[in-house]
């Protein structure tokens, strides 16, 4: 079994409880791990027979798109399109990293991870 990180996918979204977070947004970072058997892309050195990271950042990307009040939800639904997409995964690992929450006290992130 290989994996395939893809780290630091940053984006602007507008996930969050508040109202105002529906209406400035915050700083997010996806981070994606897939696990399966890509012998046939090491050997065959063609995209066709590999796990597209572009395809993977355009998912993440939309899936960000769309407003959610809890990351567990918004990263569920990356995973969930992510496995549907790549069937050859076995196993994958999504985790959303929420920069500066609005709470009552300085925190730097708060993450989720979601694994298939």
């Amino acid at each position: 079994m290989q994996t395939i990180n893809i780290r630091g996918i940053h984006l602007r979204a507008h996930h969050g409880c508040l109202e105002e977070e529906a209406k400035i947004g915050g700083d997010y970072v996806v981070n994606v791990i897939l696990k399966g058997d890509f012998s046939v892309a090491a050997k065959s050195d063609k995209l066709s027979d590999a796990a597209d990271y572009v395809m993977v950042y355009d998912i993440v990307k939309r899936e960000m798109k769309i407003r959610s009040h809890l990351i567990e939800h918004v990263a569920e639904r990356i995973a969930k399109h992510l496995k549907d997409t790549f069937t050859g995964v076995q196993h994958l690992s999504v985790e959303v990293i929420k920069k500066k929450p609005p709470m009552n006290g300085n925190v730097d992130e708060v993450s989720v991870v979601i694994e298939k």
